[in-house]
C-alpha cells in the first residue's frame, strides 16, 4: 500500500494546471512584474469573497500582521493580547512593532483564544487583541469584540489559516478592525511562494498598509513614512485569483473529508476538537488530542500515514521568548494541548478512502 501523505501540494497544483499556465503567461506577457493589474484585481476579488471593503496584498503573512499592527499605531510600550496556543508568527509580528505580547489560554476543546480569560490579561497598556482563528476555526469573536468594544481596543484578526471560514454566517474578513492572511503554499488558498494580505472595512487602515507596504510612498521616490518592501509579487497574485474561484469546492472537500473523521472516529480513544456551532470551519487541519501523541504518531507512520504536529513547542517556551519570563507550567492548558495535539492528513485530493485507511489504523493502535 502506497504512503498517505499529509497535504499532497502537487496533486492540488495539478488540478489547477492549465489555469495556473496561463496565469503565468498572461503575467509574462504584460511586462509589468510588480503592483500592477493583477494585484489590484485579485485585491478586489478576494475583498469581495470575504464580504470586506479593503484588500491589500503585501509579501507573506507575517508581514501582513506586522503591517496591520503598525497601521492601528500599536508600539513599544503597548501590549497585544495574544493566544498562548498558536503558531510564533502572532507572537513575532507584535514583538517586531515593539509590543510585547501577552498571553491568554485556550479554550481546551477547541484550542482557540478563551475570552473569557480576557479581563484577567488586561493591563493599562493593552491597545488590542490578536485572535487566531486556528486550524481553519474561527475564534469566538462575539465576545471577543464586546470585551475590545467595553475597553476601547482594537481587534486583529490573524486568519491566516481560514480562507473561507464563517462566524455568525459571515465569511471572516472584517469582523474586528482588520484581518491579516497568509498564502503561503500549504494553505486552503495558498500560493507557490509566499504572499499575504490584509482585509478590512476600514479605507484608512487600508491606505495606512499600501503606504507601508511600499518604502512609505505613494509617489516613486517620495516617502511620507518609515516603511518596508512588503509587496504581494504580481505573479502569486495572478496565481492566486487563478485558484480562489474553486477554494469553496475545495473548503467542501474538506468539510466531507472531516465529517468522516469524526463519524469514523467516534468511539476511538482519540479526541478531535471541538467546532463551535457559531463558526463553519474550513479544516484547514485535522487535530486530535491523544495523550500518547508521539507514539501514536510513530505508529501511524508505520503504516505508511503522515501526520504533523501543530505545534510541538508553545511561543511562551520557545528561546526566543525567555525574556518573557514564562516557564514550563505558566499556560498548563496551552502546554497539555502541545503534548497531546496531533494533526490528521487532510487536503482537497483526499478521497474518503484515504480518511478511512486513517480512521482504521487509528482504531488498530491508538
Amino acid at each position: 500500500m502506497s504512503d498517505l501523505p499529509f497535504l499532497d501540494l502537487k496533486a492540488i497544483q495539478q488540478l489547477h494546471a492549465d489555469s495556473l499556465r496561463s496565469a503565468f503567461e498572461r503575467v509574462l506577457a504584460s511586462g509589468w512584474y510588480i503592483l500592477g493589474e493583477e494585484v489590484r484585481h485579485f485585491e478586489a476579488e478576494y475583498a469581495a469573497y470575504c464580504g470586506a471593503r479593503e484588500c491589500v496584498g503585501v509579501a507573506n503573512g507575517l508581514d501582513a500582521l506586522v503591517l496591520a499592527l503598525r497601521a492601528l499605531d500599536i508600539g513599544p510600550g503597548d501590549e497585544v493580547l495574544v493566544p498562548g496556543n498558536t503558531y510564533i508568527a502572532t507572537w513575532l509580528a507584535v514583538s517586531h512593532v515593539g509590543a510585547t505580547p501577552v498571553p491568554v489560554e485556550p479554550l481546551p476543546n477547541t484550542a482557540n483564544l478563551d475570552p473569557e480569560r480576557l479581563a484577567a490579561a488586561l493591563t493599562p497598556r493593552t491597545r488590542a487583541v490578536l485572535p487566531v482563528h486556528l486550524y481553519g476555526q474561527p475564534a469566538d469573536l462575539e465576545p471577543i469584540l464586546a470585551f475590545a468594544a467595553a475597553h476601547g481596543l482594537k481587534v486583529l484578526e490573524d486568519a491566516a489559516q481560514a480562507h473561507g471560514a464563517t462566524y455568525g454566517g459571515r465569511r471572516l474578513g472584517a469582523h474586528g478592525d482588520i484581518a491579516a492572511w497568509s498564502f503561503y503554499p500549504g494553505k486552503n488558498l495558498g500560493a507557490l511562494g509566499d504572499g499575504g494580505a490584509i482585509t478590512t472595512n476600514d479605507a484608512g487602515l487600508a491606505d495606512r498598509v499600501r503606504l507601508l507596504r511600499n518604502y512609505g510612498s505613494r509617489r516613486k521616490y517620495h516617502n511620507e513614512v518609515v516603511g518596508y518592501n512588503s509587496r504581494l509579487d504580481e505573479l502569486q497574485a495572478a496565481l492566486l485569483r487563478a485558484k480562489l474561484p474553486h477554494l469553496d469546492a475545495e473548503n467542501g472537500r474538506r468539510a466531507l473529508i472531516a465529517r468522516r473523521y469524526l463519524d469514523g472516529l467516534s468511539g476511538a480513544p482519540v479526541q478531535p476538537l471541538e467546532v463551535s456551532d457559531r463558526c463553519a470551519s474550513v479544516w484547514h487541519l485535522f487535530v486530535i488530542r491523544h495523550p500518547q501523541r508521539d507514539a501514536l504518531a510513530s505508529e501511524l507512520a508505520a503504516r505508511g500515514i503522515a501526520t504533523m504536529i501543530h505545534y510541538p513547542v508553545p511561543p511562551h517556551l520557545q528561546p526566543a521568548y525567555a525574556h518573557l519570563n514564562l516557564p514550563a507550567g505558566a499556560l498548563p492548558i496551552t502546554e497539555a494541548l502541545h503534548q497531546q495535539v496531533l494533526s490528521l492528513p487532510m487536503g482537497p485530493t483526499m478521497t474518503l478512502e484515504d480518511a478511512d485507511r486513517v480512521i482504521g489504523a487509528i482504531h488498530e493502535c491508538a
